[in-house]
């Protein structure tokens, strides 16, 4: 996609060239996706365990004394709870995601100029639509995915005395859930769902552009658009280090702004009422307030910061690196343009 009009103001940034959705090999795109990202998972999963264990705790629990916990009563594969479900989850909901994610960029994108947008705000504008589609789409998939993982991540943890069922495994949560709720229990803070991660992908999109724009700005990567100008490229390390560092500032910003929705999100896909008693958003938020105040909605922020932050970093070095790598051979793509 590319943004670039004759309108634009004298001075810009000069950003490195997007991949187009058209530009890529889909095949490829998915297989190594779905490769590249379980990587990632698997390597940031237990920080979300932590976050998982400390919304869902009765009582205010540090970071640290909750992983002390899980290792010495669970050992490491504590940390690992629910992993195989999310894994399964994972490769079909990220497909959706970066499926959406693209489509919707690159169309939104070229009708916001085609409006007369200057290019960062419609750069802006179809980055935040496409993390709020993209993000709707997953969820589809990603919130049963979530619902039975999680209860896995909690399943035998300390201070956690509402959770009354115990599970043998994916398979098993799954069937109890359709046993006793039906699919709606496995659509179980669905809403919720939707309220915290459309909006923080959205900002989260929407910030990222902003900030690396930012970043490339501050390092004095401008230029003048005078005609027949070259400016200075920038090395691809330099472009994956001003990436990485976007991303993290743009995650740490959507998870101190989302992290109590994602708390009540939790407790309410998590937690069960007396008798079995599907608890609901207002009960959710009366009994954190009662636990410790507005700051009990904030319990896993740490963590979750950590996870957003890394994940953020990760996700975008990984997904951009993806891109490169799908890429059709150029003789290949401009033919299919033309």
């Amino acid at each position: 996609m590319s943004l670039r009009t004759p309108q634009q103001p004298a001075a810009d940034i000069r950003l490195p060239a997007d991949i187009d959705w058209e530009m890529l090999d889909k095949s490829k795109f998915f297989i190594l996706g779905a490769a590249l990202f379980s990587g990632v998972s698997a390597t940031l999963y237990p920080v979300v365990v932590l976050k998982t264990r400390q919304q869902v705790s009765l009582t205010h629990q540090s970071c640290m004394s909750v992983g002390v916990n899980i290792l010495r009563h669970e050992g490491f594969t504590g940390m690992y709870r629910g992993f195989g479900t999310s894994l399964m989850g994972t490769i079909p909901a990220r497909a959706l995601y970066m499926s959406a994610l693209e489509i919707t960029k690159s169309n939104v994108g070229n009708t916001a100029v085609r409006l007369g947008l200057s290019e960062p705000v419609a750069a802006a504008v179809a980055n935040a639509a496409a993390g709020l589609s993209a993000s709707m789409a997953a969820q589809l998939v990603w919130t049963p995915v979530d619902v039975v993982s999680q209860r896995l991540m909690v399943q035998g943890g300390q201070g956690m005395s509402q959770r009354s069922t115990n599970y043998t495994g994916g398979i098993d949560a799954f069937r109890t859930i359709i046993k006793t709720d039906g699919l709606r229990g496995l659509y179980r803070g669905f809403g919720m769902s939707i309220l915290t991660y459309a909006p923080s992908n959205a900002l989260w999109w929407a910030s990222y552009s902003m900030t690396q724009r930012m970043v490339w700005a501050g390092l004095g990567y401008c230029r003048k658009r005078e005609q027949n100008k070259e400016s200075f490229a920038p090395s691809s390390k330099m472009v994956i280090a001003v990436q990485g560092l976007s991303a993290a500032m743009a995650g740490g910003v959507s998870a101190l702004i989302t992290t109590p929705l994602d708390t009540i999100k939790t407790r309410l896909q998590v937690l069960e009422g007396k008798e079995n008693c599907r608890p609901t958003i207002n009960q959710t938020i009366k009994t954190l307030l009662k636990e410790g105040g507005w700051t009990a909605c904030y319990r896993g922020l740490g963590p979750r910061w950590a996870t957003m932050s890394m994940s953020a970093t990760t996700m975008i070095t990984t997904y951009e690196f993806l891109k490169r790598m799908s890429t059709k051979p150029q003789e290949e793509s401009s033919q299919k343009t033309n």
